[in-house]
C-alpha cells in the first residue's frame, strides 16, 4: 500500500487530499510527540513490514478457520502504525534522507501491497486470479504517481479523497464481512461476493489508471506544446 508519511525527494508537491488526513495529522504528530528516543524510522519500517506479513499470514490461515481473519485485521493496524509513523517521525526529529526514505518507503510499500493482495487472493474468498486484478489496479496508479513525481513534481498520495488510511479501514470492513458471511460461492458457483467486490475495485482502479493517464498528458502536451521540426529548419 503508498504509504502517507515517506520522506520525499527536494521540489516535490506532496498532494494528500483523502477524508481522514486532517484527523491521522493529529494523530501522528501526536505519536511522534511520545515515541522513545529508541525507536527510529528504520524501526518502524520494519514494523509496517511485519504488519503486511501478519496481514498475508492470517488470509491464508483463514483456509483453517475464519478466526485466524483476525489476525490479519490486527496486521492492518499494525501495518498503519509502521508505515505511516516512520516519515512523520523523521520529518519531527529533523533527520530526513530523502533519497533514502523515497526509495525504501516505496519498495516497502509495493511488497506490502503484494503481500496483502495476494494473500486475499490465496484465502478462501477470493479467487487469486481476481485479487490479481485489483493488485495490478493498485501499481498501475502506483507508477502513475512515481511518474508524476518526475514530470510534475507532484506526488499524489490520494485519489478521490481516498489514501491509503482509507483503503485500510475499507480492507478491515471487507475482512470483517468474511467473517460475518462466510465463503459460500453465489455466482456461477465459483465466485463469491468478495470476488464482485475485489474485482469490481480492481477494474474500476485500472479505469481510473486510464483517466488520470490522458489527463496527464493532456496537461504536459498544454505546457511542451510540439515543435514543427520542418519550420525551425527553415523548410
Amino acid at each position: 500500500m503508498t504509504t502517507s508519511d515517506g520522506a520525499q525527494p527536494k521540489r516535490i508537491d506532496r498532494i494528500q487530499q483523502n477524508l481522514l488526513a486532517s484527523s491521522e495529522r493529529k494523530v501522528l504528530n501526536w505519536l511522534c510527540a511520545r515515541m522513545p528516543a529508541w525507536v527510529t524510522p528504520d524501526i518502524l519500517t520494519t514494523i509496517g513490514m511485519i504488519g503486511a506479513l501478519m496481514v498475508f499470514g492470517g488470509y491464508v490461515a483463514s483456509n483453517l478457520g475464519d478466526g485466524w481473519l483476525w489476525v490479519s485485521i490486527a496486521g492492518y493496524v499494525v501495518q498503519w502504525f509502521g508505515d505511516s509513523l516512520d516519515g512523520s517521525l523523521a520529518r519531527f526529529r529533523k533527520i530526513e534522507r530523502p533519497r533514502y526514505g523515497y526509495f525504501l518507503d516505496h519498495s516497502c510499500d509495493g511488497l506490502a501491497t503484494t503481500l496483502v493482495v495476494v494473500g486475499i487472493g490465496l484465502s478462501g474468498y477470493v479467487l487469486l486470479e481476481v485479487a490479481l486484478i485489483a493488485l495490478a489496479g493498485y501499481l498501475l496508479l502506483s507508477i502513475h504517481a512515481f511518474l508524476s513525481v518526475r514530470v510534475l513534481g507532484e506526488l499524489k498520495l490520494s485519489y478521490v479523497y481516498a489514501g491509503p488510511t482509507e483503503l485500510r479501514f475499507l480492507l478491515i470492513g471487507l475482512t470483517l464481512a468474511m467473517i460475518w458471511a462466510g465463503s459460500q460461492p453465489v455466482l456461477f458457483g465459483v465466485l463469491t461476493y468478495f470476488d464482485m467486490f475485489v474485482g469490481t475495485i480492481g477494474l474500476l482502479l485500472i479505469v481510473f489508471f486510464v483517466l488520470q493517464t490522458a489527463r496527464t498528458a493532456r496537461r504536459l502536451a498544454i505546457e511542451e506544446p510540439a515543435v514543427d521540426w520542418r519550420a525551425r529548419e527553415g523548410r
